[in-house]
C-alpha cells in the first residue's frame, strides 16, 4: 500500500477507517527524520494489514500542537482509535518491527476494558 501522508483534512476520517494505523510525524530538516525514513518504508512494505502514514510537522503545524508534538520523529500507534503507543526518537529496523509486532499483540478488549475501568474509577 506504500506510506499515506496525512494531513488535518483526512487524519481524523483516515484514523477512523481504519483499526490499525502507525504515524510518523517528521519534518523535512530533521536528520533523524531523515535518517528514519528508510526503514519505516521497508517495515511498512511488511505489514499490509497496517496503514503506515507520515505527518509533516512543518505543513501541518495544527496537528502536531493537537498531539502534543514536542520533539521529532515521533512514532504513535493508534488501535480501533485508541493511541496505544506514542514516543519520540528514531528506532533501529529491528526495534520498530518488534514495536509493530507487540502492539499486533495487545488484546484490544482488554484495552477498551482498562479504559472503561479507569474513566469509572475517576468518575
Amino acid at each position: 500500500m506504500g506510506v499515506v501522508e496525512l494531513s488535518k483534512d483526512n487524519f481524523e476520517q483516515t484514523i477512523n477507517d481504519r483499526d490499525f494505523v502507525i504515524v510518523d510525524f517528521w519534518a523535512p530538516w530533521c536528520a533523524p527524520c531523515r535518517s528514519f525514513a528508510p526503514v519505516y518504508d521497508k517495515v511498512s512494505e511488511d505489514y499490509e494489514d497496517i496503514l503506515f502514514a507520515k505527518v509533516n510537522t512543518e505543513e501541518e503545524q495544527e496537528l502536531a500542537a493537537h498531539f502534543q508534538i514536542r520533539s521529532i520523529p515521533t512514532l504513535m500507534i493508534l488501535r480501533e482509535q485508541i493511541i496505544v503507543f506514542s514516543q519520540p526518537g528514531a528506532l533501529p529496523e529491528n526495534g520498530f518491527r518488534q514495536l509493530v509486532d507487540q502492539a499486533k499483540g495487545l488484546d484490544m478488549a482488554e484495552v477498551h476494558r482498562q479504559i472503561k475501568d479507569q474513566e469509572q474509577a475517576t468518575a
